[in-house]
C-alpha cells in the first residue's frame, strides 16, 4: 500500500487528477479529521464535501497535490499522523493507520 500511494501515485504530477470508485470522500474526510483534528484542510474539505454530497454532486476528482494535504495515506511522513499512530516510520505509520481505519466507526455528524 505505502508503495502503491506513494512510491507511485505520489511520484505522478501534483495536478494528476484522482477518482476513486466509490463515493466515500466524507466518510474518509471523517476518519482523516479523526486523525488529523487540528488539520484546516482537512475540516473545509469535509465542509466542502457534505455540501456536494448534500445537493446530489459528486466530490471527484481530486489531485495528487490535494490528497497529500488531507490523505492520511499520503501524509504518513507528516509528524501528526505519525504521531496519532504511534509510530515514526512511514510504513509503519501507513500499517497502524489500516488497522484503525479497519474498525473506524464514522460520526454521524
Amino acid at each position: 500500500m505505502y508503495r502503491a500511494l506513494i512510491d507511485v501515485l505520489g511520484r505522478l504530477p501534483p495536478e494528476t487528477r484522482v477518482y476513486c470508485g466509490h463515493e466515500y470522500t466524507v466518510n474518509n474526510l471523517k476518519f482523516a479529521r479523526h486523525v488529523e483534528p487540528d488539520n484546516e484542510v482537512i475540516k473545509k474539505k469535509l465542509a466542502w464535501a457534505k455540501e456536494k454530497v448534500s445537493n446530489g454532486e459528486p466530490t471527484i476528482p481530486s489531485t495528487v497535490a490535494e490528497e497529500f494535504k488531507f490523505n492520511p495515506f499520503m501524509r504518513v511522513k507528516e509528524k501528526s499522523v505519525q504521531e496519532h499512530a504511534g509510530q515514526n516510520d512511514p510504513v509503519e505509520t501507513m500499517r497502524s493507520l489500516r488497522k484503525e481505519k479497519d474498525g473506524f466507526r464514522v460520526p454521524k455528524d
